[in-house]
């Protein structure tokens, strides 16, 4: 067994192992051993009891919190036209279409959400190994494909969590930082 630091042996002492808390003594305690040096973020793992290897019981989706996760975003938009001109107003922070397919092939890929148009697809599909590796793939199923690109970009820039069940049943989720209040974090569950 790893030896326990001066700074976390307190923390220690006090968890019981295999012990289930409840909402306000986790969050008692997660407060209590904050750490000073960086901003924590408070992420969630629910055992949902599902059988991951039947379709029908996969669970996957996205979520606007009432509080936001307390992080931006940075977020681009393959569009053209009109659509790229309320992408712009939603508040995008890149918007193109052959330009950011080369700035990405380049290996230029600096944010953190990706929404496209159906009809841009045509550019963006050629990115899949360079983005599907990330996490940044434009998806019909997590709603960054889309024809509403102004509702995409709000929901992305006001910190929509996505989720989905693991191999095991569980799904992880952020749901806010240490700096948020207890309140805004129980919210956000």
């Amino acid at each position: 067994m790893a030896k326990t630091s001066k700074k976390n042996k307190p923390l220690r002492e006090k968890l019981v192992e295999a012990a289930s808390y409840n909402l306000e003594e986790a969050l008692d305690i997660l407060f209590e051993h904050k750490s000073e040096k960086f901003t924590e973020s408070v992420d969630v793992s629910i055992n949902l009891g599902v059988d991951p290897s039947k379709s029908d019981q996969n669970v996957r989706g996205a979520s606007n919190l009432p509080h936001g996760t307390g992080r931006s975003y940075k977020v681009a938009v393959f569009a053209e036209g009109e659509e790229a001109k309320s992408a712009l107003e939603a508040g995008a922070d890149k918007v193109g279409m052959e330009d950011l397919a080369d700035e990405m092939k380049s290996g230029q890929i600096d944010y953190d959400v990706i929404v496209a148009t159906p009809d841009t697809m045509k550019v963006v599909s050629p990115l899949g190994q360079i983005l599907g590796p990330k996490g940044l793939m434009p998806n019909p199923k997590s709603e960054t494909v889309t024809k509403d690109v102004s509702g995409a970009v709000k929901n992305a820039k006001a910190g929509q969590v996505r989720f989905k069940s693991d191999k095991q049943g569980i799904v992880h989720c952020r749901i806010g930082q240490i700096t948020q209040s207890k309140e805004e974090i129980k919210n956000n569950l």
